[in-house]
């Protein structure tokens, strides 16, 4: 496999925006860098637990027990943001829900640091296109406007349906 530029410019930057992250519910960044073949790598916490969907289903969790899960990706998802963070990606696959009923947030590869209100474009952007998952992503993601952290409520909220519903709106 060739690693390409972006490739590594993208892992270059998650490091940078995971090393700004220290919370409970957010999965830890240990090492980033490059191998011996000029392979860019990042070393992060394995977290053994399923998506946060999936893990309310196999319990059959009351809604009380799923309200707390949510308000874990709630306050990793607040800490992210007071940092300038915005995940841009938030979806059950990227929260995962342990078996001591811990949330880890996953996934902060297209994350983008805000300047101001909404995020900064990058030349990385510009090259490869918006990265996005149409399900969860806000009318101004798939819209290509800039983003906020409204964009990470709206994707919560689209999320906290599907967990407390079973369904997607």
């Amino acid at each position: 496999i060739v690693w390409g530029d972006s490739f590594a410019e993208r892992l270059a930057r998650e490091r940078e925006i995971l090393a700004t992250l220290e919370h409970e519910h957010i999965a830890r960044l240990y090492d980033a860098g490059i191998d011996a073949h000029g392979r860019p790598f990042l070393a992060m916490e394995h977290v053994d637990g399923e998506p946060i969907d999936a893990y309310c289903r196999t319990h059959a969790l009351p809604v009380r027990e799923r309200v707390a899960l949510l308000l874990q990706v709630m306050a990793a998802v607040s800490h992210a943001h007071s940092r300038l963070v915005v995940h841009r990606d938030l979806k059950p696959s990227n929260i995962l829900v342990t078996g001591e009923a811990e949330v880890k947030l996953l996934d902060f590869g297209i994350a983008k640091l805000l300047e101001g209100d909404s995020t900064l474009r990058t030349a990385l952007t510009e090259l490869s296109g918006r990265a996005l998952t149409l399900d969860f992503a806000s009318p101004e993601q798939i819209r290509g406007e800039p983003l906020g952290t409204a964009s990470d409520v709206y994707s919560m909220g689209v999320v906290a349906f599907e967990v407390l519903a079973d369904a997607r709106p």
